[in-house]
């Protein structure tokens, strides 16, 4: 039921919604509302706008008049759940339940079952985190040697592809975006219900979701983010009736538009209604009314938009199939012809000759679709994992990307694809003759989501720069330069960010004495080889020029030998570090980051490794389904030594999320880097600048690489990394600045130099992003380390760089000379080489 204390619309005002819905102009939350009231002729005239728009979408879809459904089985791996939802009949204790969890062996019976009769789907449904609440289900997870119910999940999923070839649909609850990731490559898809965005219907007393941790709005829409950031084909929905209002309603649905405008990632909205159940807390609350249902589904096309599949249960409809059609539904969901529908038990699915027979009636042909829909069926990468193609291939029409209707489930391999090498091995090489093939990846105008909403997103506030803040600034870098961090001394830090003219000779001049005094005058280099071995990436980073599409002409994939004569050739050099990057790679396997490490040492033995950034670490951990320190500890027995710290860019979601689309979020970046300090992995830390960001983020910036440091003492090196924005893909949407500014880049190397003044005493500056007389004046301004030869570097250059791809010995020397100052060779580590 709706909450009807809010203001009725008026017929007028509805009058008015109908007329700007009919001819395409978007609607505002008002307006929206007022149709959700549509009666009488006027919902008549609603669902006919609804119904066109859907019919427009199946006709550019290319399956006109044709509505789909999912032939599956319903697995309740557990009916236990942390949280206490007043309507749920699901969820229930341990003492009404012959086991906490369904055993694998149940889990696959029931697979079989379906698989026999044709089913293709297998629906995991499960309360949240029960092992957090009930000891009864942590007993039964710690008897069978799981961690949490997410690893059960993940390991029945597997079961059930490799022993029916059913395709696994995962409806766990909220799942961070780690768990995502360890997920994804089990699942073709997975799903989590919005319900609402009403926080009072969770927050207050007596409100359904009262008492359930895992409710919360805010919650609940950052899981549907970072589905997108993870590029899982996502379920997603309303459940109307429950005492939201109208306009809440709505707000629900503007925010499954926002985030699906952004990533791309909604499969399918359900909009459920709701229908009481005796037993619960809501058995006195009326239904849904089905026509306030239909009005829902209607103005959920008409926001959502053609491109839309918008579904409605059929087994709550009470037989009206030709209104839930009429108001613009394609889907009908899930329909099994072998479980019952275990969260709505008392109404049971139509039989699926009756479900066609009425379909028909309304002038649709019914159709079987995957729990996957057809449209990252067809797309492929990035959307499934290269482990699940042959299953899901294997029942998949390739024309449609629908079910192939007569195709029997067989249980298939979970297992890496064959690896294929090649594509523009030489990049590192032309790079700097030939350049690259184009400005943009060929799919530029759809992978890194809406540009609009993206830019709605970034906020530059007002610089204010006050003059006793600065001078008290400059006093206090003079004095006790590290207390800048602290909160009290907040202002002045970020009047020194904006310091100019003799204000920023005087910081540079500070940070430079300060250099001096930390580490002396040595300017320290590293003979060192870049190596990247694959640049083939979908995550979508925004700022990335250097990920490709595998089938983009600058493509690359080397194979462990070419890996190896690279590192064999940087050591006959004089290189003693080779430090490894690549792009995240789908079809990488699991094994494939410890192998390139082996492969190096096997070749050159005193190599040191620094490989593999925190989100390479934590995707691959995530791809083997253990923790980040196990992933480590493989690493490091395999030969790693160290870690870059990059992928930190700006370690503020508020900015990560608008400079990428599927990066690891902060909280993770420092997780994994952490973990590796305290495994004896140390690492360099970074911070990219000159995008979307300002200067309050580099502060924030700033103090989280100083907690880490405080924690850990694992940090090498801090690295300021201008962005370079040429080819940038966020540049060439017009969002993000030309990079930083002159003033910018001394600012930043002066105020690194001061803010972690007794936590990492080396600074470098980076002569591929800077050129050699910007380097020169950062080495001037309390920089003391110049990295490495590197040999070869193509993400800077893919992305514009005019710098080049290595410098010699003699060169960077040069550069330390200019600036006046001797020169050293170091180790990784920064301990002393022979000349």
């Amino acid at each position: 039921m709706v909450d009807r204390s809010e203001p009725v619309p008026t017929e007028a005002s509805v009058r008015r919604a109908l007329g700007r819905a009919a001819t395409g102009r978007a609607l505002d939350v008002a307006e929206a509302s007022a149709l959700l009231t549509a009666r009488g002729a006027a919902l008549d005239e609603l669902l006919r706008i609804a119904g066109e728009i859907r019919d427009a979408g199946l006709r550019e879809a290319g399956r006109p008049g044709v509505v789909t459904f999912s032939k599956k089985v319903f697995i309740p791996l557990t009916r236990l759940c942390r949280d206490r939802c007043h309507y749920c009949t699901f969820a229930t204790v341990p003492h009404r339940l012959p086991a906490a969890y369904l055993e694998r062996d149940e889990v696959l019976a029931i697979a079989r079952e379906g698989a026999a009769q044709g089913c293709k789907e297998a629906l995991f449904t499960l309360g949240d985190r029960p092992e957090e609440r009930w000891p009864a289900a942590r007993r039964w997870l710690d008897e069978r040697g799981y961690d949490s119910t997410l690893d059960y999940l993940r390991a029945c999923a597997v079961a059930v592809l490799e022993e029916t070839g059913l395709l696994p649909h995962l409806n766990p609850g909220v799942l961070s975006w780690s768990e995502l990731q360890r997920l994804k490559p089990v699942a073709p898809s997975m799903g989590m219900m919005l319900e609402t965005t009403a926080t009072r219907l969770w927050s207050e007393p007596g409100g359904p979701h009262y008492g359930s941790p895992d409710k919360e709005p805010a919650v609940r829409l950052r899981v549907l983010d970072d589905a997108g950031r993870v590029g899982v084909p996502f379920t997603t929905g309303l459940l109307i009736g429950i005492g939201e209002t109208l306009a809440e309603r709505v707000d629900a649905l503007f925010a499954i538009r926002r985030t699906h405008r952004e990533y791309g990632h909604l499969q399918e909205v359900i909009v459920q209604n709701f229908r009481a159940k005796p037993d619960t807390a809501m058995r006195g609350m009326p239904d849904a009314e089905l026509h306030d249902l239909a009005a829902t589904v209607a103005v959920a096309r008409v926001l959502l938009g053609p491109k839309a599949r918008i579904q409605a249960p059929p087994n709550l409809i009470e037989g009206e199939y030709d209104l839930l059609l009429r108001a613009g539904i394609d889907d009908w969901g899930g329909v099994s012809p072998v479980t019952p529908d275990h969260v709505n038990p008392e109404r049971p699915w139509p039989q699926l000759d009756e479900l066609a027979r009425r379909t028909g009636q309304a002038g649709f042909t019914l159709r079987e679709r995957l729990t996957v829909y057809p449209e990252y069926v067809r797309a492929g990468d990035p959307w499934l994992d290269p482990r699940l193609l042959p299953h899901v291939t294997a029942l998949a029409d390739p024309e449609t990307g629908l079910a192939v209707e007569a195709a029997r489930p067989v249980g298939r391999p979970w297992q890496e694809p064959e690896e294929v090498f090649g594509g523009r091995t030489d990049l590192h090489v032309t790079i700097d003759t030939t350049g690259r093939t184009g400005d943009r990846r060929g799919d530029f105008d759809d992978v890194y989501g809406d540009w609009s909403e993206v830019a709605a997103k970034v906020v530059v506030p007002a610089a204010v720069t006050s003059d006793p803040d600065l001078r008290a600034g400059l006093r206090l870098a003079a004095d006790d330069p590290a207390a800048l961090l602290e909160a009290a001394h907040e202002a002045k830090a970020l009047a020194l960010f904006g310091a100019d003219g003799p204000a920023l000779d005087e910081l540079c001049r500070i940070a430079d004495d300060v250099r001096r005094d930390a580490v002396g005058d040595d300017v320290t280099y590293v003979v060192n080889r870049n190596i990247n071995f694959t640049n083939v990436c979908y995550v979508g980073c925004r700022f990335c020029a250097f990920a490709q599409r595998e089938s983009d002409a600058d493509a690359f994939r080397l194979s462990l030998e070419q890996v190896a004569d690279r590192a064999e050739e940087a050591w006959a050099a004089g290189a003693t570090e080779v430090c490894l990057q690549g792009g995240i790679d789908p079809k990488l396997p699991v094994t494939g980051y410890a192998d390139i490490v082996r492969a190096i040492k096997a070749r050159v033995p005193g190599m040191h490794v620094h490989a593999f950034s925190p989100m390479e670490i934590v995707t691959a951990a995530a791809k083997a389904g253990v923790p980040v320190k196990e992933w480590l500890l493989q690493l490091r027995e395999a030969g790693l030594d160290t870690i870059p710290g990059t992928a930190a860019e700006i370690l503020d979601d508020d900015v990560r999320w608008v400079l990428t689309k599927g990066k690891l979020p902060a909280a993770a970046w420092v997780e994994v880097v952490a973990t590796a300090h305290e495994l004896g992995i140390r690492s360099s830390s970074t911070m990219m600048y000159g995008h979307v960001d300002h200067p309050g983020q580099w502060l924030a910036h700033f103090r989280v690489l100083a907690g880490v440091q405080d924690r850990t003492g694992g940090f090498t090196e801090f690295v300021a990394l201008p962005f370079v924005h040429t080819n940038a893909p966020i540049y060439l949407a017009g969002i993000a600045r030309p990079g930083p500014t002159w003033r910018e880049n001394r600012v930043v190397h002066a105020m690194a130099r001061l803010l972690l003044h007794g936590r990492i005493g080396n600074i470098q500056c980076s002569w591929v992003k800077l050129g050699d007389a910007g380097t020169v004046a950062m080495l001037q301004g309390g920089c003391n380390d110049l990295g490495g030869t590197l040999m070869e570097e193509t993400i800077s250059r893919m992305a514009g760089s005019g710098n080049g791809s290595a410098r010699t010995e003699e060169q960077l020397r040069a550069i330390a000379a200019a600036a006046g100052r001797p020169f050293r060779k170091r180790t990784t580590a920064y301990g002393h080489v022979g000349a």
